[in-house]
């Protein structure tokens, strides 16, 4: 039979020894078998961290860097409302193209034109290049890509549809922000008016709707990605002298979070060296 316990191994508020020396033991009991036969504990780490980190080859296929599916509910009221509108009121890209049924923001390219020195967009120099830049666009890729409507591509403003290459005759003749019942808040900014009548606009917007809902919606995606990286490069060479331009896709704001994300991680691996350096430095003491 087991004689008494000694009262300094009793566990008490005052003494915790019951639980360091079992610790203990085992911890020596480790060391031994280590030190008697090393190489198990080297390499056997070294093949399951190399065996599980070839994981990260399939990194690229499992990333998800979607906004909307990053930072919204994956059964949130939203999506499935939108799921309802799909369904009940559904596009059609390819022959009846219509901006007002989209359900999201759509696939487009736009491109802002504003009058430089204070003149007017609708003045005939300004007018010229934004033809000029409106052809840039107006790529046979597009000509594929477009969202169409009435057996063409959709139009990007409907004063481009409106007056096409003669350009504007007399701006007075327009009405804003509705003409002829068509709304010309999303064509023209910067307005000043008259009693309705059109006296200047500083700015145009020019609005490419490309289609998503078919098997072109990659090709749509591929071709934003290259408008993106070549728009600078042809305004450049427009080299425009009565307008200045500017660009916005439906991908630059995702582009913008996995671009953010990129900057970030190199500041993490940083931070982790700092201190992962700073807790073994303090323990060597």
């Amino acid at each position: 039979m087991a004689g008494p316990r000694d009262p300094a191994e009793r566990c008490s508020c005052r003494n915790t020894n019951c639980v360091e020396r079992p610790l203990r033991r085992l911890f020596e009991g480790l060391a031994g078998g280590v030190a008697a036969c090393p190489w198990p504990f080297v390499l056997v780490p070294l093949l399951l961290s190399g065996g599980l980190g070839a994981g990260f080859v399939f990194l690229p296929q499992r990333q998800e860097n979607d906004i909307e599916g990053q930072f919204t509910p994956t059964w949130g009221p939203a999506k499935a409302e939108r799921d309802f509108v799909r369904r009940h009121f559904p596009t059609n890209d390819s022959e009846r193209f219509s901006a007002a049924r989209l359900p999201t923001e759509g696939a487009y390219a736009a491109l802002i034109a504003v009058a430089t020195n204070g003149a007017s967009v609708l003045d005939a120099a300004p007018w010229a290049e934004v033809l000029r830049l409106n052809a840039t666009v107006h790529d046979a890729e597009y000509e594929r890509l477009c969202a169409r409507t009435d057996g063409a591509c959709a139009s990007p403003n409907e004063l481009l549809s409106r007056w096409g290459d003669a350009g504007p005759q007399d701006p007075r003749s327009l009405r804003f922000p509705f003409n002829d019942g068509v709304f010309l808040g999303n064509a023209l900014g910067g307005v000043e008016t008259d009693r309705g009548q059109v006296l200047r606009a500083r700015a145009l917007k020019l609005q490419y709707y490309l289609r998503e809902d078919g098997p072109e919606a990659q090709d749509s995606r591929q071709w934003l990605e290259g408008f993106l990286q070549n728009i600078s490069s042809k305004v450049a060479e427009l080299r425009l002298g009565s307008i200045q331009v500017t660009y916005f896709t439906s991908l630059s704001r995702q582009q913008e979070f996995e671009g953010n994300t990129k900057s970030v991680i190199p500041l993490f691996s940083i931070t982790y060296f700092l201190t992962i350096t700073f807790a073994i430095v303090s323990c060597l003491r």
